[in-house]
Parts: C-alpha cells; sequence; structure tokens
C-alpha cells in the first residue's frame, strides 16, 4: 500500500491496518469467539447446541438466508424483547432491497455496531489521507439524501443504513465542518428541493471544494444532469443572492442556504452561466469546482456501466471507489484508492465480523453446503465465491448475496473484486431484479394483450444508462392470431406500467419518489428476432439443443442487433404505485 507521509494519528491507524492484515486468520478466530461469547444464550444458538469455538460452531450452525431468519426478526420487529438473536437489545432495524417476496430486508441493528463501522471509516480515513494529502482540509461537495423511514408494529424505526448516519448526531459535527450542504438540506425529504438546495450550496462554496461525490456513481451523474436542467434558475438565485419564490424549498432548507448565499454574487453565476451554455459538458466538474482532487463513488458492480459517462464529466479526475459495505456490516476497504475503475479490489478487514466463503463453482443448485465453506485466510487468489458473514448483531453464517473474486492479498489478507449479486438480472441503481421477477412482471403485463389477440413470443432485456437516470429496456417479441390487429401504442404503453407495479418496492420508490431511474421501456422487434438471436449464438459454438433466449444482454453486437429490428418503442406514461410500508410482517 503507497502511502504518503502522513500525520501522528494517521500513522497509528495505519499501523493498525498493517497488523491486523497480518494475521488474519487469529484476529477471524477471536472475532468468532467474541461473537459466540456473547451470543451464546441466544435462543437462535441455544437451540443449535450453543456453540462455543470455531469447529462447533461449524458443525452446528447452518448457513442461512434472510428468508431462513425472517420468522425470528419478525419476532423482534413486533415487539419480542428477549435475545432471539443478539444478546444485545436491537435498537434499529436497517432496510435492504431483495426480500423474496420483493419487499425490503429487516437487517437488525444494535448499539455498539456503530462503534465498529467508526472503526473502519478511521481506517479507510488514514488511507484516503496518505494517497490525498490534505484533501480532508477542505470540504467535500457529497449529495447526501435520506429515504423514508417507518415503525415497526413493535416500535423500532425501519431505515436505510445512510439515512441513519445522515440524521444521527454523530454524523452532524462531520456534516457542519466538511461538507458544502447544510444538514437542513441533507434532510429535507423533497428529492428536487434537497437537490437544489445542495448544489447551490456547493457552488457558492466552489473553491472551497477538494473532492466531490456520492453513494453511487449514478447518484453523481444525476447531480451533474440537475444541474443541467436547472442551470439558469441557479445562476439567477445566485446573482440575486436569496432563493426565488419561485423555488418552492421549505422554511428550514430556505433559513439553511440562506447561511451560505448570503449575498449577491454576479460573478460567479456569470460563471455557472458561462460554462454551462456551452453545448459541451465534457470536464464540467474541474470547470466549476477547479480544486477538485478526486470523486468519491462506488463504481463496481451495477455501477460499472456508468464510468464511461463520468468519465466524460469528470475532466480526468480520478474515482475513488473507497468502502465495500453493506446493511449487514461494513466489510473492506480499498487500500489502492488510485486505481483504475476495473481494476478496484477491497481487502476485508477481518475484526469486524467473522467471514466465510462459498466456492461458486461447486453450488450448481443454489442450496449452500456448510461443509463447502472457506475461512476468509484460506481462500485462492482467482477463485470466485459468496460471501458468508457472521455478525455482532446476531446474523449467523448469513448469505450476504455478494459473489466476490480474490484478485491477490494485502499482507495475509485477501482482496476481492465485486462480481455481482447472486441471481441479480437487472439494475440501474439500488434496485434489484432478478429473473423471476422480470418474468412474473413480463406475465402480467401480457395479459392485456389478450384483449387484442396477442401474447408475448419471447423477450429478454437490459439496463439502459445511455441516458440519466438509467432506466430498464425490456425487448418484446410478439405473437399475434390470425387476422387480429396490431397491438396499439395505448395499450403498449399501458404494458409497460403493468410490468412496473409487478416489480418490487424498492424499484417503485425509485421511480415513484427518489427519480433515480427512468420511465420502463418496451421495445417491440419484428417477427422471427429471437430466431436471429439463437442463429447468431449457435454460429458462436452454443449447442442448438440447450439453447434459450438470454433473459439480459450486455454484449454490444448483441444490443445492436435487437436495436435493429426494433418496430416499435413504448415508456410507462406515469410513476408506478409505491406507499411505505406500514407494517412489517
Amino acid at each position: 500500500m503507497a502511502a504518503m507521509a502522513v500525520g501522528a494519528e494517521d500513522a497509528e491507524k495505519l499501523r493498525l491496518l498493517e497488523g491486523l492484515t497480518k494475521d488474519v486468520d487469529s484476529v477471524q478466530e477471536r472475532v468468532l469467539a467474541e461473537i459466540l461469547a456473547r451470543n451464546a444464550g441466544t435462543e437462535y444458538l441455544r437451540s443449535r447446541g450453543g456453540p462455543t469455538d470455531r469447529a462447533t460452531f461449524r458443525a452446528k450452525v447452518p448457513v442461512v438466508s434472510y428468508d431462513d431468519l425472517k420468522p425470528y426478526i419478525q419476532r423482534i420487529a413486533n415487539g419480542d424483547t428477549s435475545p432471539v438473536l443478539s444478546a444485545s437489545p436491537v435498537t434499529d432495524f436497517f432496510t435492504s432491497s431483495g426480500t423474496s417476496a420483493g419487499e425490503p430486508k429487516l437487517i437488525p441493528n444494535i448499539e455498539d455496531e456503530g462503534r465498529r463501522r467508526q472503526l473502519i471509516v478511521g481506517l479507510l480515513t488514514a488511507v484516503i489521507n496518505s494517497h490525498f494529502p490534505g484533501a480532508d482540509k477542505g470540504k467535500g461537495l457529497y449529495f447526501m439524501f435520506v429515504k423514508p423511514e417507518t415503525r415497526t408494529p413493535g416500535g423500532l424505526t425501519a431505515w436505510p443504513a445512510l439515512t441513519s448516519v445522515y440524521k444521527s448526531e454523530i454524523f452532524r459535527p462531520a456534516l457542519e465542518h466538511h461538507y458544502t450542504s447544510p444538514r437542513a438540506a441533507v434532510l429535507c425529504a423533497d428529492a428536487f428541493q434537497s437537490m437544489y438546495a445542495q448544489m447551490v450550496c456547493g457552488l457558492c462554496r466552489r473553491h472551497e471544494v477538494l473532492r466531490i461525490g456520492a453513494v453511487f456513481t449514478a447518484s453523481l451523474l444525476r447531480a451533474i444532469r440537475f444541474l443541467q436542467l436547472n442551470w439558469e434558475q441557479l445562476a439567477d438565485d445566485i446573482e440575486a443572492g436569496a432563493l426565488s419564490p419561485r423555488v418552492i424549498i421549505d422554511s428550514s432548507v430556505r433559513e439553511a442556504v440562506a447561511g451560505i448565499l448570503r449575498r449577491p454574487d454576479p460573478e460567479l453565476a456569470r460563471l455557472v452561466r458561462q460554462e454551462c451554455c456551452k453545448g459541451d459538458w465534457a470536464g464540467i466538474v474541474t470547470r466549476i469546482w477547479p480544486n477538485t482532487r478526486y470523486l468519491d463513488v462506488v463504481v463496481t458492480g451495477a455501477m460499472a456501466q456508468y464510468v464511461p459517462a463520468l468519465e466524460h464529466y469528470g475532466g480526468g479526475l480520478p474515482m475513488v471507489s473507497t468502502l465495500y459495505a453493506s446493511s449487514e456490516c461494513f466489510m473492506g476497504i480499498n487500500l489502492r484508492p488510485l486505481c483504475d475503475p476495473s481494476e478496484v479490489s477491497y481487502t476485508l478487514m477481518p475484526n469486524v465480523a467473522y467471514f466465510e466463503f462459498l466456492p461458486v463453482d461447486k453450488e450448481a443448485t443454489g442450496e449452500a453446503d456448510a461443509r463447502q465453506l472457506v475461512d476468509l485466510g484460506r481462500v485462492e487468489a482467482g477463485r470466485v465465491y459468496e460471501v458468508v458473514v457472521t455478525t455482532y448483531t446476531g446474523l449467523n453464517r448469513y448469505r450476504v448475496g455478494d459473489v466476490l473474486r480474490v484478485s491477490g492479498f494485502h499482507n495475509a489478507a485477501p482482496q476481492f473484486q465485486f462480481v455481482r449479486r447472486q441471481n441479480v438480472l437487472l439494475s440501474v441503481e439500488t434496485d434489484k431484479t432478478d429473473e423471476a421477477e422480470l418474468q412474473r412482471a413480463v406475465e402480467r403485463a401480457a395479459e392485456l394483450l389478450r384483449l387484442h389477440g396477442a401474447s408475448v413470443a419471447e423477450y429478454t432485456s437490459r439496463a439502459c444508462t445511455e441516458r440519466i437516470p438509467g432506466h430498464y429496456v425490456v425487448y418484446w417479441e410478439l405473437l399475434t392470431a390470425g387476422g387480429a390487429a396490431e397491438v396499439d401504442r395505448e395499450t403498449l404503453d399501458g404494458c409497460c406500467l403493468e410490468m412496473e407495479e409487478a416489480l418490487n418496492a424498492v424499484y417503485r420508490r425509485s421511480r415513484a419518489v427518489d427519480g433515480s431511474i427512468g420511465p420502463l421501456e418496451i421495445r417491440v422487434v419484428r417477427p422471427g428476432t429471437f430466431e436471429e438471436l439463437m442463429d447468431d449464438a449457435v454460429s458462436n459454438g452454443a449447442s442448438i439443443n440447450q439453447y434459450k433466449a438470454p433473459r439480459c444482454v450486455t454484449l454490444p453486437a448483441i444490443i445492436e442487433l435487437l436495436d435493429s429490428r426494433v418496430v416499435s418503442i413504448h415508456f410507462s406514461p406515469t410513476p408506478p404505485h409505491w406507499t411505505p410500508a406500514r407494517r412489517y410482517d
């Protein structure tokens, strides 16, 4: 890990990191022992023999998915305060996408888990400071947004992990001293108002900005797109030194912005107009925020598809994908923040949870055999694994659903490249749609075709990120009964909306509330198109007896073939229905 000279506090953290990564197996054994000692009296572990050592744990505790733990979690959500999964009281739940029913998961959280997250953040900060000296002295223009929170029947808060961070008192000092956005703007529930306030404050403090970021690459691109659409109004407000009444912003946000937009600034307004009125937006980030050192965004997984667009706008700034984390726990740090986005690897920190790995190439049925699991210190370079975690919060041998490849080692600690989410077919941001869900959505929408004597003969899909926000594109080849009229445009537009109504709550929220996903698009292709796809696959070595149409396509040549056969294009006319979950049962 190449590093420049750092301060004493960061140097101490880097020494701690080096020590943790040199003796991974011993650290992991200690962590598991701590977890088992703490949670041995829980109902879950008692029913499995109350293991107190690694060998017994391996022999007695099964590998599980969320659906296996859902009955236990539901009891906690309903108000059961006995030690069901964790000896420590559950303080709240983090919501995470992806249950079999398409509703958010509830991940239990306990009070001292925040300390472990802060430890990882401290190590990460030291790594970043060693590669970007002084970048922590200025401000960060980070686009941060809260999501809706709910209460479980037992009265516990259920919210996304980042929303809990942004609303916490611990984060308040960092927000005030290290970021350009006032707290009221970040906590504003209205996405437009929040984005507008954060953007105008970032523009006003542009010379202080040394780093720009958002959680996901798509989120930062959405902010750039917002600037493209609203720069004229932003410039007018900056020139006037006050927010226009035409921009409806609640009083707390207006007051917070007024503390930064204190006086008219015609020079800044002139610069915004000068740079934004140009047709070419290449390098717009460095043109407006000239002191920016790097872009802090996730570029792995589904976000990799947005990297070329961000390179266009970023003016050559490095894209730093810093942290590998999930609602279940923080896991790893990128020790080479200046690496190319395609080479990002995360070193798993052995002190935050107990990690095991299920070899993906040995898993044919989807059922996990605990005997196949490999410890963190015994994974092999080049192999692909699904990560399984045991946490202090009471998740035991829990399948997170991430598939990782071992790319190398830092000391004795493996480094992993993110490969994909298990079973996820389509994703443009936080949404995750699998093949079964897409099939159900197509079947539901196809019901509208029956009145016209038509059906879906074949289909495939892709995530389209040529425009921001990204959206789903579904290719349909239709089969019409003899003599039946063509399906009208209104019906096919309705099919788009019907598909969206059938997708999961995270997708529908992203469409209806966040605006982070665009309207679903159906492209009807001419008859015989999917036979051409099969012919192409067979000519490239596929067995005609085993061929089946792919439900998602990514190869440019295949996408080009499909697009060249399109006869009509249709979009969802309105966002799908979404309301916050009132109960988790």
